[in-house]
């Protein structure tokens, strides 16, 4: 598919603060599958922006604005080609060792819960390739997606023990569940076109990556219970949330802050050949 994005977010100020660093995870790279045409971040204020690369080998920018102001606004757009590998990611410019991705953290770690829900998914057997279907399969008809039962601080055990949550949550007990059963699991933050023509979204997307030997890192979604298809673009990844957030940073002064955040993803074939598409599957 031919994929735009066009992903804004905006920080609202009760008081200027008198400078605002932050740290940018927005920029995908190109792999096999994922081929990235353009993108550019633009800033509504003068500003530094310093590109580099994280430890997981993220794409990173560090903004710097060093006057007072009272509203703040990213915006950042791009278009991208991808292609449906069944969820196999290959052909990354660097990578960590996969045992790292078997290290727990706070918001994956497991309670008595999510190992008896580990259990019962392990006890029906096979490889660890089936193991992970199952688990994205699982995790997708046990929770519900609500947007107001969790935030960016809930672990994998409350989101479970909830039994709703959001993307971030569906992601985090994944990875919670796939370390606990010794396979490596990483988070994803990226973008998702949504098949039902639901344009405009809230945030950006989340799922997850588990190590598979003979494959290497397969991508799940368990979200939508599906593995990750030519629908998804891959930005960042790191042990958990607050690895591959697409925003961090801080502030002197400000006062109390207001974040507003609007996501596009759209198809960017022209309409004939969309349409041409369509009428070749069928």
């Amino acid at each position: 598919m031919r994929l735009n994005v066009n992903y804004r977010t905006t920080y609202s100020y009760s008081e200027p603060p008198r400078r605002v660093i932050q740290l940018l995870r927005v920029t995908p790279v190109s792999f096999t599958g994922q081929n990235v045409l353009d993108w550019r971040i633009d800033v509504d204020c003068d500003a530094r922006l310093r590109e580099g690369r994280d430890g997981f080998g993220n794409v990173i920018h560090m903004l710097y604005v060093g006057h007072p102001l009272e509203q703040l606004t990213i915006a950042v757009t791009g278009t991208v080609l991808t292609e449906d590998r069944a969820g196999v990611v290959r052909g990354l410019p660097g990578d960590l060792p996969p045992t790292v991705f078997l290290r727990p953290t706070p918001l994956t770690a497991c309670d008595e819960g999510l190992s008896a829900f580990a259990a019962m998914i392990a006890g029906k057997g096979g490889s660890h390739l089936d193991i992970v279907h199952r688990l994205s399969t699982a995790i997708f008809e046990r929770l519900g997606f609500n947007i107001d039962a969790t935030n960016t601080g809930t672990t994998a055990v409350q989101a479970f023990a909830a039994g709703r949550g959001v993307c971030q949550d569906f992601a985090h007990i994944f990875i919670a569940v796939a370390r606990l059963l010794r396979i490596p699991a990483r988070y994803v933050s990226g973008h998702i076109f949504r098949r039902d023509g639901a344009v405009a979204q809230e945030a950006a997307h989340a799922w997850a990556e588990a190590w598979i030997e003979d494959l290497g890192w397969v991508a799940f979604d368990p979200t939508n219970g599906i593995s990750a298809d030519e629908t998804h673009i891959r930005v960042a990844v790191g042990l958990d949330y607050l690895d591959a957030a697409p925003f961090a940073g801080a502030r002197a002064g400000g006062g109390a802050e207001l974040l507003s955040v609007a996501v596009e993803v759209r198809d960017g074939r022209g309409p004939g050949q969309a349409q041409a598409q369509v009428q070749a599957q069928d």
